[in-house]
């Protein structure tokens, strides 16, 4: 074991508690030093739960950043404090971990990669998904050259009725969006980079505020208040990259969708085709004039596996980032791949409202 990262939390709630905190505690490689929530009880709770024994307590983050001995700082608030929180943190002096999306703007993130760079710390924003086994053996496939070009991709995250009803998920100030910006963030990351082409030419899309205007939902967690309800409940968009490659994405948190699939992919080249479609694995392709259909096993082995043992997804993105860290490399999500996908979401954003094509230079 190498040495022990003293880290703070800032924003003590679901994701917080859900997976960065959980994620960093199990790999026996930090301290939890310093909790800062707004509402203090979240974070004193945190500072039992996770904390060394003479971890502080904060409600004022800059507080927090004053503390010269924290060298990680993992954000986990709404998204509309992402980018000054982050920025504050980097030119404290922290390597930051910030919870996706990267921001709620083009700016607001483009700012962030700019500080990152002025102060030499490493950022990095949470893309957990990349790390799930399927979707390492699908970047392992497309950068060996097995699907060729790609130049047609899917990236999906449809929910039929699993509209989040609690904190500020439905609060468009805070949040910038609904699920275009919360779960489709995660699959344009994944398939940005299996494709590995972070170069948009143009992004045209539409935003729709249909079922959330709806009572008796029959919601996974529950009837949400109309009134309340002020982002979006589904989105779509169509990206052409410089290369002519094209992306289609599709959002939802409420959808008539008899087949809702969340945070995955399809790929489409021009030797082979590919998707995680439900977590699983299928490669298309042709073999003796034949069409075929590879489906790998993942009930055991395989990148699954880190350093002999079998982790999940948040647990190999904790693993990863302090590994970027400790041996000065980047991080498996860099903060200029993450500004493209707030590039792109923000463009079908901006599409939706003018109801024009946005063009990149």
């Amino acid at each position: 074991m190498g040495k022990k990262f003293r880290v703070g939390i800032i924003g003590c709630g679901g994701i917080a508690n859900g997976k960065h905190m959980p994620a960093l505690k199990n790999t026996g490689r930090v301290d939890m030093v310093a909790f800062c929530d707004i509402i203090e009880e979240r974070a004193v709770k945190a500072a039992q739960e996770y904390g060394t024994p003479d971890a502080k307590v904060y409600t004022d983050y800059k507080e927090l950043l004053k503390d010269d001995s924290i060298e990680i700082v993992h954000v986990c608030t709404p998204n509309r404090s992402h980018s000054f929180i982050t920025i504050d943190a980097l030119e404290a002096g922290k390597h930051v971990m910030c919870e996706k999306p990267m921001a709620k703007t083009y700016e607001e993130a483009k700012a962030m990669v700019e500080a990152a760079k002025r102060t030499g710390k490493k950022l990095t924003i949470g893309y957990q998904n990349r790390q799930k086994p399927q979707s390492l053996y699908v970047k392992e496939c497309c950068d060996n050259g097995e699907l060729g070009e790609i130049y047609y991709a899917r990236a999906i995250a449809l929910r039929r009725r699993a509209v989040p009803t609690w904190g500020v998920f439905l609060n468009e100030y805070e949040q910038g969006g609904g699920p275009l910006i919360d779960i489709a963030t995660h699959a344009l990351d994944m398939t940005l980079w299996m494709m590995n082409n972070y170069e948009p030419k143009m992004v045209v899309g539409n935003i729709f505020k249909k079922l959330g205007k709806q009572r008796n939902t029959a919601n996974a967690w529950g009837d949400w208040d109309p009134e309340q309800f002020t982002v979006e409940d589904s989105a779509f968009g169509y990206v052409v990259m410089k290369n002519g490659a094209v992306i289609s994405v599709e959002s939802s948190w409420a959808l008539n969708i008899a087949d809702p699939d969340e945070a995955n992919v399809l790929l489409c080249g021009d030797k082979a085709g590919a998707d995680t479609l439900h977590d699983k694995v299928r490669i298309n392709y042709v073999k003796n004039n034949r069409q075929v259909i590879e489906c790998p096993d993942f009930s055991a082995g395989g990148v699954a596996f880190y350093d002999g043992k079998k982790v999940s997804p948040k647990d190999l993105e904790a693993q990863k980032w302090l590994d970027a860290i400790e041996f000065d490399t980047d991080p498996c999500v860099t903060p200029e791949q993450a500004l493209v996908v707030t590039q792109i979401l923000e463009a079908i954003y901006t599409s939706a409202k003018t109801g024009q094509p946005v063009f990149f230079e």
